[in-house]
């Protein structure tokens, strides 16, 4: 097991350098590719311009062209790997979105509910007062996708998950929409009848039975009072709700087309979707988002590692054991145990622990841990590094039939900020960005970064979000010294690919 193990080690590094002929073929199938490798569509770069950004030696940093192709004047910046794959695995999109009433069915990507708006300087004039005269809301999008052992499910994501959201907002759009007009309830509650519009009241009952099967009477018929009496839900939980659903459907959607084409490997995703004065940060992966405000950092979101996730890891071992195949055990010691230890105390932990505690040792114990290694050299059967995300669904233990997917959880973790309940400054921002980023520089040290640069720049220049966004991945990919990226105190820069946004928070405060 141990030389397997090792083996599976090499063998998944070695695959994501070779990335396949074009990085997206990465099993080497003969299926047509669903959308053809490319850098987000918002950067406006030719086919020879895409071509010159992918050189591991020199790594040029590509940045925004033009501010307006983005809202709110968002910043963005990003870098290829230093040859760990061919192209650059990561993917990023940025749109403002209307959700419309749904006309029939659809098909994600192909939907006439979803329109791109980008176009409009810095999105404004988006919100919900333009969207309420089409029957519709506004939600402002952006997204970055870190893709492993190739670029493939990245590319889809980068291009469906959003149109994902949208259908599942469309189930609670007329919710949403009137809930933005009138004063705040939380749906299944019965609002005072003397205090509150009748309009509303009409709000929360609808609310309550939509989607009931097999509610009696007519629609217009009132219903019985125990659905008075159900669990309250509030609306911003009616987000969070699509944008889970949205991640698992896109999930489902990768795994449904590998069989038509070809999706290599899997991806981790950063969402942020600014509706209704609230941002909405979604995240399944390493990728991370924080926000910089008068010069504090607030953390919007959380790694999964199978450091983080290792109680889920194990407890899904400890309930379905033949996910393991015989081959893992699903307890964690402080280092490998070798035979010669059976029948002597061991530390150890599982799933109900999260502190340590003596057992006698086993033969049972001799199989390889779920969970092996620690920091970013942990990793999930010996074999990947990040516990959610996207795609995967082929993805195995090396020469064997056990499947790493079971462990991979698509839903994200959504953390909510109330933008509009907060003044801003032009120096307040949100940061997005790829674990290339992370991976060296700390949450201080990007606030630091970012207020520095921001301090020198002219407030009224717009393109200082894209020139503090290029500056970031610099600090972050370092210079090349000694054939290695060397950053401040000739700490090693980051080898891996690197995209970052840095989002001007004084916008969303400008929404009507």
């Amino acid at each position: 097991m141990l030389t397997r193990v090792k083996s599976a080690v090499a063998s998944f590094m070695g695959g994501i350098m070779a990335g396949g002929s074009n990085g997206d073929n990465f099993s080497g199938s003969d299926l047509p590719l669903k959308f053809p490798y490319m850098r987000p569509e918002f950067l406006g770069l030719s086919q020879d311009e895409i071509e010159c950004s992918a050189d591991h030696i020199a790594r040029p940093i590509l940045i925004l062209k033009e501010t307006k192709r983005l809202p709110w004047a968002t910043g963005y910046a990003e870098v290829i790997n230093a040859g760990k794959s061919t192209l650059n695995e990561d993917q990023a999109c940025c749109e403002v979105v209307l959700v419309k009433r749904k006309a029939g069915s659809s098909t994600p990507g192909k939907t006439p509910t979803t329109k791109r708006r980008s176009s409009l300087p810095n999105g404004e004039g988006l919100g919900l007062r333009e969207s309420s005269d089409s029957d519709g809301l506004a939600f402002h999008y952006w997204a970055l996708f870190d893709g492993h052992a190739g670029s493939g499910a990245a590319v889809v994501a980068s291009k469906l998950l959003q149109h994902h959201i949208v259908e599942q907002l469309q189930d609670v759009l007329d919710v949403l929409r009137n809930s933005a007009l009138l004063p705040p309830t939380c749906l299944g509650e019965e609002p005072n009848s003397s205090s509150t519009p009748a309009s509303h009241r009409a709000l929360t009952r609808a609310a309550s039975l939509r989607g009931a099967a097999g509610a009696p009477g007519s629609p217009g018929t009132p219903p019985p009072t125990r659905f008075f009496t159900e669990k309250k839900v509030e609306h911003e939980s009616l987000v969070i709700g699509a944008m889970e659903n949205a991640f698992k459907e896109m999930d489902a959607q990768i795994e449904r087309e590998k069989a038509v084409y070809s999706i290599s490997g899997g991806c981790t995703a950063l969402v942020v979707v600014f509706l209704l004065g609230k941002l909405y940060v979604g995240n399944a992966g390493d990728s991370r988002a924080i926000i910089i405000r008068n010069g504090e950092v607030v953390p919007m979101s959380s790694e999964f590692t199978p450091e983080s996730e290792r109680q889920r890891l194990q407890f899904l071992g400890y309930m379905q054991p033949h996910l393991l195949g015989n081959e893992f055990t699903h307890l964690e010691f402080p280092r490998r145990v070798q035979r010669k230890e059976v029948g002597k105390r061991m530390l150890y932990r599982d799933f109900t622990m999260s502190g340590w505690a003596y057992k006698t040792i086993e033969d049972e114990d001799l199989k390889f841990p779920l969970i092996y290694g620690e920091g970013k050299k942990a990793r999930v059967m010996a074999t990947i590094g990040v516990t959610r995300g996207l795609g995967d669904h082929d993805l195995k233990v090396h020469d064997s039939n056990i499947y790493i997917k079971p462990f991979l959880s698509c839903c994200p973790e959504v953390k909510v900020y109330p933008l509009t309940q907060y003044e801003h400054g032009a120096d307040d921002v949100l940061v997005m960005g790829t674990d290339g980023l992370w991976d060296v520089l700390s949450n201080e040290e990007v606030s630091e970064a970012v207020a520095g640069f921001l301090a020198n720049c002219d407030p009224d220049d717009l393109h200082r979000y894209t020139m503090a966004a290029q500056d970031l991945v610099m600090r972050a990919r370092g210079v090349l010294k000694d054939r290695g990226w060397r950053i401040s105190n000739d700490r090693l820069g980051s080898g891996d690919d690197i995209s970052v946004y840095i989002i001007p928070l004084l916008y969303g405060n400008r929404q009507p």
